[in-house]
């Protein structure tokens, strides 16, 4: 694994903040989670969809609620 695998990448739009929604990774502040955000996706909503259910929601934050769900799950191998 080198060093570029362990930075954290910059997540502009995914915000955490205390008293609102629980501290849980929310869009730009905004009471919409990023989990709430995936989870449609998941669903099968698209994102025409998702930003019409939403319209404070833009196309970049669903692309950036989708890459911190995936940086999240990434998979790490330890070799011995």
């Amino acid at each position: 694994m080198t060093d570029s695998e362990h930075i954290v990448p910059a997540f502009d739009r995914i915000t955490f903040e205390p008293g609102k929604m629980g501290g849980r990774a929310c869009i730009r502040g905004l009471r919409i989670t990023a989990a709430t955000v995936v989870s449609l996706v998941a669903e099968g909503a698209s994102a025409p969809e998702v930003l019409a259910d939403y319209p404070e929601l833009e196309a970049e934050d669903i692309r950036q609620a989708l890459w911190y769900a995936g940086w999240l799950a990434r998979d790490e191998v330890l070799l011995a």
